[in-house]
């Protein structure tokens, strides 16, 4: 086979960039290199993964968190709701499974603020095997910035309806042991995030704590 019949090499991505790099010399120097730069020819980040503008992000000791969610674009009150987009929102004391994103606990607490919010009205719900009745008063911490607050406040009716349908199935038992408050502290914290996932994408909700506890 002769040498023009051989197929011919296809010249890489190499050769153009090299190209590029000439004209941009030859041309302007380093400052028309540079606006290629700034293009994104020669920057491997520029088609890298960028972070969600409306994730939450953790504060640091001594930030507040309503300072950081501003400087993060998340001065509003609307608490995420054009975020991320979670699952579809479902009738009213229906637990959906969450389509967000667990935003973690640090792995060291003492480097970050934690906030506290109260949420005013009290839960109020009669008991699964009796004539009984808890009510109890719940708040909050997130180690993340206002938003997560925010979108507390925001959703707080969705929040209300699956605490109270998870209350009343629960035996009052259940809820007169130290053990038993615990684990309503765990199962209120996954309802809340979950809900925060749903309607946001994100959850951040790191505890759950009782303010009061009565059961009649």
């Amino acid at each position: 086979m002769s040498d023009d019949a051989k197929p011919k090499k296809k010249k890489g991505g190499g050769m153009k960039m090299i190209l590029l790099i000439v004209i941009a010399m030859v041309v302007g120097g380093a400052g028309a290199a540079g606006g290629l730069y700034a293009a994104g020819f020669f920057n491997p980040k520029a088609d890298g993964p960028k972070e969600e503008p409306n994730k939450p992000v953790l504060v640091l000791a001594g930030e507040s968190a309503e300072d950081v969610a501003k400087a993060h674009g998340g001065g509003g009150g609307e608490g995420g709701e054009g975020g991320h987009g979670g699952g579809a929102h479902a009738p009213s004391g229906v637990h959906v499974p969450a389509k967000g994103i667990d935003l973690p606990t640090p792995s060291n607490p003492a480097a970050y603020q934690a906030t506290y919010f109260q949420l005013q009205t009290p839960f109020t719900s009669n008991m699964s095997d009796t004539d009984a009745f808890a009510q109890i008063s719940l708040a909050i911490s997130t180690y993340y910035d206002m938003r997560v607050i925010e979108a507390i406040k925001t959703h707080e009716m969705a929040i209300r309806s699956q605490v109270l349908m998870m209350l009343a199935e629960q035996p009052v038992e259940a809820l007169s042991t130290p053990q038993g408050k615990r684990a309503l502290q765990g199962r209120i914290k996954v309802i809340i995030n979950d809900i925060l996932k749903q309607k946001t994408g994100y959850g951040g909700v790191d505890n759950v704590y009782f303010t009061n506890f009565v059961i009649q």
